[in-house]
């Protein structure tokens, strides 16, 4: 991908303009003296009040002012400037949506003394350039909708565009290509090292706020990865889900795309259009949303937090705490069906006392980001970022968090990096190519779930992923992480018949990419975050689950002691006069007992469809089953 033309095309940003994500001025497009850039809705006039424009004076050459005191600048007024000349391919491209770099064409740009400034309108009877002065400099169409003005000066100054549609009247509004980049080069070079491990406050929407010469600007940052792409747009609500004005640009050879859009804030729905190498675009959710549509609604929200938590004893308590050397018992349950119908904030009442009359120190939630299918209790998550909408807003999740923490109780979330389904809108394919998941099917289908497997052996991908842990961890206040299917990640022969999986660089099965993941995202995470605890869900005898990385083993904290569970069981579905043949079911685990740290589970897996209840695995009648539980 061509790399973003810079400073020729850019000239410098407002000196005064605040500083962005990571110390870059995500200022207007403009040079000294222009107004700062920023995210959110702000008009210097309201943006639906008509604006009467005066008409234009005689033809001198001259600024003429009407009656009302406004000047009113003539194209000649620029002395017969001619605008910054443009190559007709990039300008077609530009007309249409799918030039990779926009701001290059569109905004303002220095030229021969003076500026021309270029707009995308196709759909506008009139289109004018409002200046700080309120003078109004006329626009005149150029080229399939896109309107040009030369302005009388010799640097780029704050200005907001007039635009007229035929019975509809005028409207003012900021324009999208005045602004410079969002991301840091800082940003960028960790996210092509796939190193960001803050990548949440760099991708994605984010609402900002900056003051400018023409008032305060707010408005959302968009930002997306999909190197494969050839054009991406944003659309949503905000221009009626069509997205030829709003073309975002390529930051170069990392992939990421961005855009900022005055005027929207908090509640847009949006989505990204995708052009693929095939020629096709697609509409795609947003990896990184902090928020969704509640299913089967599918388009990201922009979301923002104004939370303030009120668990700082817990906080600093946990911090200081040894998860391994302290009483656990966890309550594991699925939100949507404990008690059906509640909010967050409902159950933040309801679940909390019950867990507290109940003696339990910890809560174990099954998977709370966004997933489309509710019968997959969660485990097909197509939002990695997004507490579901189904039971309320993020900072509702917040709230049940952090009552939890004041009644003493700490939260566990069950995560699912193992695997992804194929939804059309969400990862699957993400920029037209195999992305977030392996190309090869053998290795990024999942055979036994109808899933894709994450390539762990792709950097970007990797950082999605255990940036992915640390906001859990660090923005929900998230106490553990159990994570899902961990024997499926370590081997390339989980669920395949021979022929259907292919080897490792020596010839075996174990899944060095996902070993090396999973032992990023543990060192990663008890690194970031002091007094959290990692626990595997691992079936299998792989061994140094729960050794440290430094050691070799994966760096899990803990480990489900899944032999225990199925032997137990078994053991206890005996009829009590046949128990004594099968004691050693209830002794093996003895054998092994040592060699991780293990939990003792009984899984929410043993008390699904077909396999019956806790009770209903007990032998006997109602009586015989009551007393043996």
């Amino acid at each position: 991908m061509p790399d973003e033309p810079r400073a020729a095309d850019a000239p410098t940003t407002d000196p005064a303009a605040p500083a962005g994500a990571n110390g870059t001025a995500p200022a207007t497009d403009v040079a000294a003296g222009g107004a700062p850039g920023g995210s959110g809705p702000g008009r210097a006039i309201g943006a639906d009040e008509p604006v009467e424009i005066t008409p234009p004076a005689p033809d001198d050459g001259a600024a003429h002012t009407p009656a009302g005191g406004i000047p009113r600048i003539t194209p000649n007024h620029a002395a017969a400037a001619s605008a910054a000349p443009v190559d007709p391919d990039a300008m077609s491209r530009v007309a249409t949506g799918s030039h990779h770099s926009p701001h290059s064409v569109l905004g303002a740009h220095p030229h021969d003394g003076h500026v021309t400034v270029r707009t995308l309108r196709p759909f506008a009877a009139s289109v004018a350039v409002v200046l700080p002065d309120a003078s109004v400099v006329p626009m005149e169409h150029e080229w399939d909708g896109v309107w040009t003005a030369v302005l009388p000066t010799a640097q780029v100054t704050d200005y907001r565009i007039d635009v007229e549609y035929d019975g509809v009247g005028t409207t003012r509004v900021d324009d999208p290509y005045r602004y410079l980049p969002t991301l840091g080069e800082m940003d960028q070079y960790l996210i092509g090292e796939g190193r960001h491990e803050n990548l949440w406050e760099v991708l994605g929407a984010h609402v900002r706020h900056y003051p400018g010469g023409m008032g305060d600007v707010t408005g959302t940052s968009f930002a997306v990865w999909a190197p494969n792409a050839q054009a991406v747009r944003v659309v949503g609500d905000f221009n009626h889900w069509v997205g030829r004005g709003h073309a975002m640009r390529s930051l170069g050879s990392i992939g990421v795309w961005e855009l900022f859009v005055p005027d929207i804030g908090a509640g847009t729905r949006y989505k990204f259009e995708i052009l693929g190498k095939d020629g096709y675009w697609r509409q795609k959710a947003d990896p990184m949303a902090f928020g969704t549509e509640v299913p089967p609604s599918t388009a990201s929200v922009v979301t923002v937090s104004d939370y303030t938590w009120q668990d700082d004893a817990w906080m600093t308590a946990r911090a200081a705490r040894d998860p391994l050397n302290g009483p656990m018992s966890v309550y594991e349950v699925h939100l949507g069906s404990w008690r059906q119908g509640l909010s967050y904030r409902e159950l933040a009442d309801q679940l909390t006392g019950y867990l507290s009359d109940l003696g339990f120190t910890h809560v174990e939630l099954m998977p709370v980001a966004e997933h489309p299918f509710g019968g997959s209790w969660g485990y097909q998550v197509t939002s990695y970022y997004a507490p579901t909408s189904r039971f309320g807003h993020p900072d509702d999740f917040r709230y049940l968090v952090d009552r939890l923490h004041q009644a003493g109780i700490g939260v566990i979330v069950d995560w699912v990096p193992a695997h992804f389904p194929k939804d059309e809108w969400a990862l699957a394919k993400f920029d037209g190519e195999a992305l977030y998941e392996y190309g090869d099917p053998r290795k990024g289908d999942h055979p036994e779930w109808g899933t894709h497997v994450f390539n762990f052996g792709r950097t970007e991908v990797r950082n999605f992923l255990v940036a992915n842990a640390l906001y859990w961890l660090e923005e929900f206040h998230i106490d553990g992480l159990r994570v899902d299917a961990v024997a499926s990640m370590l081997y390339l022969d989980y669920s395949r018949k021979d022929g259907e999986w292919v080897p490792n660089i020596y010839g075996g099965r174990e899944h060095l990419e996902a070993v090396s993941f999973l032992q990023e995202t543990n060192a990663t995470a008890y690194k970031r975050v002091p007094g959290i605890v990692t626990i595997a869900e691992e079936s299998t005898a792989w061994p140094g689950v729960t050794r440290p990385t430094h050691l070799g083993g994966l760096g899990f904290g803990m480990k489900w002691n899944m032999g225990w569970m199925h032997d137990s069981l078994q053991y206890m579905s005996k009829e009590p006069i046949h128990r004594q043949y099968h004691h050693h079911q209830m002794t093996f685990s003895l054998v092994y007992a040592f060699t991780e740290n293990f939990v003792l589970p009984i899984s929410h897996d043993e008390v699904v469809h077909g396999k019956g209840s806790l009770l209903r695995k007990m032998p006997g009648d109602r009586w015989q089953q009551l007393a043996n539980v």
